[in-house]
């Protein structure tokens, strides 16, 4: 069974490009362009990881991030934003964020990421651990 990805952002240029590199990768693609259509999709599909845009209609992506806390099962993130400035970065990865990518996105890390992301085994939120470093 292939590996799903919750790809979100507004940009439809970016969701299909983004797309369709997972896709030829191998991994099925759910598609949100919303912060609410997000968590829903991300309860009702189950993804095994999300790629998250900062700047979404209905609310940024550090609401989604905080709603998906309350998800049973840890879905791992990787932030992808055109807001690059050090402090969304640092706020990002402390929320949880696997990694961040300033758009345009650098494929072959960003690809990197995704593999290194699905990697890791599956943990329920209180399995998690808080780093405090």
């Amino acid at each position: 069974m292939n590996k799903k990805i919750l790809l979100v952002d507004d940009d439809r240029d970016l969701l299909r490009g983004m797309g369709v590199s997972l896709r030829a990768s191998g991994y099925d693609v759910v598609i949100a362009q919303d912060a609410v259509s997000a968590v829903m999709t991300a309860r009702n599909a189950r993804p095994d990881l999300i790629v998250l845009d900062i700047g979404l209609p209905g609310g940024d992506g550090f609401v989604v991030m905080e709603r998906l806390q309350n998800l049973p099962t840890f879905i791992p993130v990787i932030v992808v934003s055109a807001r690059e400035s050090e402090p969304n970065r640092a706020r990002a990865l402390e929320a949880g964020a696997q990694a961040f990518f300033r758009k345009p996105v650098d494929r072959q890390a960003f690809m990197a990421s995704v593999q290194t992301a699905l990697s890791q085994p599956p943990t329920s939120l209180g399995a998690r651990s808080s780093s405090s470093a």
